[in-house]
């Protein structure tokens, strides 16, 4: 088995876990401190981090930075995602979910056929996307926050929503491997924990608990992961991976303070 093998598996392996561990974690902050926190903590940059981390490892520095280019226009086309789960959820978590995720299709789809790219484009449309989103759920949807509900947890209950969340977003880091630094970058901000995170909270809380929940988590995931991916991109030019890497999670902390104040005031 070569070197590159040894780190594919390896990332597979991370990836599994750290997403199983962190949507789970999510999930249960969600539940018991209400869709603020919860939003809050699961738009958090987590497997864009692991994502850009292997790219850099298994091909190079420059790749993993090009791959950041993307990552802030995708998570724009994550907001309109999350937007439409906001509209169509009283319909049904199934059709919410795969409409959300026919359109998340339909527009990659149509940048990477058109070959859309710079990083100026990209934050360009990220910011675009960001205020009109932010604008709609705030000003044009009722949407109210919630608190925490009682949920009883049982062992089988935690190890099913790992497992399920990890094999997604370990699917996702495969498809990220096979596709290369740029559509390894798209596929990096597919909405696993997005999906995983309102498919639990629908679940255990309903509707407009996970309303609430996906409000908060799209305004805090737009923010946070677009501001990492651009950090990353010039960090990574400038300092090396590993370097980069821990400056640019100092960067999201920053982000995150903000983010954080913003919700607790708007949100």
């Amino acid at each position: 088995m070569t070197a590159l093998d040894q780190s594919f598996i390896i990332n597979l392996v991370l990836s599994f876990l750290v997403g199983s561990l962190w949507v789970t974690i999510i999930t249960v902050i969600a539940e018991r401190y209400g869709s603020k926190i919860g939003g809050f903590i699961g738009g958090l940059p987590s497997t864009i981090v692991i994502a850009l981390l292997f790219i850099g490892l298994s091909q190079s520095t420059a790749a993993a930075a090009q791959a950041a280019v993307m990552i802030p226009l995708v998570m724009g086309v994550n907001g309109i995602f999350i937007m439409i789960y906001l509209v169509m959820i009283r319909r049904g978590l199934i059709l919410a979910l795969g409409t959300g995720l026919v359109f998340w299709f339909i527009v990659n789809a149509i940048i990477v056929w058109a070959e859309l790219g710079g990083l100026w484009f990209s934050a360009l449309g990220w910011l675009i996307m960001l205020a009109a989103s932010y604008y709609i759920t705030e000003y044009g949807m009722t949407i109210t926050s919630k608190g925490g509900i009682r949920v009883p947890y049982t062992l089988q209950q935690m190890l099913a929503r790992g497992v399920v969340s990890g094999m997604i977003i370990s699917l996702a880091v495969l498809v990220s491997r096979l596709a290369g630094p740029i559509i390894g970058g798209i596929f990096s901000t597919f909405p696993v924990i997005f999906m995983s995170t309102l498919f639990i909270t629908y679940r255990t809380g309903g509707p407009e608990f996970s309303r609430a929940v996906a409000k908060t988590l799209m305004l805090s995931g737009m923010i946070n992961v677009g501001v990492y991916a651009i950090a990353a991109h010039f960090v990574y030019q400038h300092f090396g991976l590993m370097s980069g890497t821990f400056l640019t999670l100092l960067v999201s902390v920053i982000s995150a303070s903000g983010t954080y104040y913003l919700i607790r005031r708007r949100a």
